[in-house]
């Protein structure tokens, strides 16, 4: 589904420049759930903007279901973002004083050859993916817990069906056991409908919840590996 290629990112500033990405190359099949790890400031989050088409990279190449996205205009970008890349952020980014449902069925009103019935319909079936109870569809947001928001902002990302998920820090404001529950909805949406997820942290123990964690350090990657065998090494420490 995504290979990149000797990703390079290099912000200027007046006459100084920073490289934040420093050749990064990886690729993600179909169906796979991938944690993206790192500190502050190691490049993680712009391997993410570069991943969800919200920005382009200096050198080198990537491609989504076989599409150089690289090398795309902005309205281009803002198609892929659309149609093939679900977004669940730290910050829930809901609107506090709106239905559930209409909070979900956002993405969709902007497309005309989509009815009500059914963008209402697509919501639904979103919702209740997510794991959130039919009972809350009609409250409002800022009526819900922390996790039961962020099992909201989850089914926004289904509404399009897209091809990606990409989670930045989705557990990021919610308390640990909250935390996992969330982390377990993705897990289930992966495993039982085979749902291609890229989750980035910083966090080992949050990252361990995918199959698979790309460290990254430097604006480069010093590691890519099955989570299982990171906790036998862990264990065996």
């Amino acid at each position: 589904m995504i290979e990149i290629t000797n990703i390079t990112k290099t912000f200027l500033t007046g006459e100084i420049s920073f490289d934040a990405l420093r050749g990064v190359s990886f690729k993600i099949e179909d169906g796979e759930f991938v944690a993206i790890m790192g500190p502050s400031g190691s490049g993680k989050s712009t391997l993410m903007h570069i991943l969800g088409a919200l920005d382009t990279p200096t050198s080198g190449t990537y491609f989504l279901d076989g599409q150089d996205v690289s090398k795309l205009s902005d309205d281009e970008l803002a198609d892929i973002r659309k149609n093939k890349i679900g977004f669940v952020f730290q910050a829930f980014n809901l609107l506090p004083r709106t239905t559930v449902l209409r909070n979900v069925m956002l993405p969709l009103m902007y497309d005309e050859g989509v009815s009500r019935e059914s963008r209402e319909h697509r919501a639904k079936e979103a919702l209740i993916a997510s794991g959130l109870d039919e009972g809350h569809f009609l409250h409002l947001s800022n009526q819900l817990s922390g996790g039961q928001i962020q099992r909201v902002a989850i089914a926004r990302s289904l509404v399009n069906n897209p091809t990606l998920i990409l989670a930045d820090e989705p557990t990021g404001n919610l308390d640990t056991k909250t935390g996992d529950i969330v982390l377990g909805t993705f897990q289930r949406l992966n495993q039982d409908e085979g749902r291609t997820i890229i989750l980035i942290t910083h966090e080992s123990d949050v990252a361990e919840h995918a199959d698979r964690i790309i460290h990254v350090r430097d604006g480069m990657i010093v590691s890519d590996s099955k989570a299982h065998e990171k906790r036998v090494k862990h264990h065996k420490k």
